[in-house]
């Protein structure tokens, strides 16, 4: 099995690449809704790989300020300027 940082990593990595796809078809509402899905996603295997899936789901903050979705309001207000 490999290790929980290396395999969040690479989650990470993947939602960098499609969030930034996103940004460059100029569709910030996808962007937002690929940086939610990675909270989603990391929780998820997380709680997975740590036997704590019967603490699922996590409640979250409506607005939770999370390093993608910081990156994904910096680019939009950006391209908005």
């Amino acid at each position: 099995m490999s290790r929980l940082i290396d395999d969040l990593n690479t989650l990470h990595a993947s939602y960098v690449d499609a969030i930034n796809a996103a940004v460059t078809e100029n569709d910030p509402a996808r962007a937002e809704e690929l940086a939610a899905a990675y909270d989603t996603d990391a929780i998820a295997m997380i709680a997975e790989r740590e036997g704590r899936t019967h603490q699922l789901p996590i409640r979250r903050p409506a607005t939770p300020d999370t390093p993608l979705r910081r990156l994904v309001a910096r680019v939009t207000a950006l391209r908005a300027a």
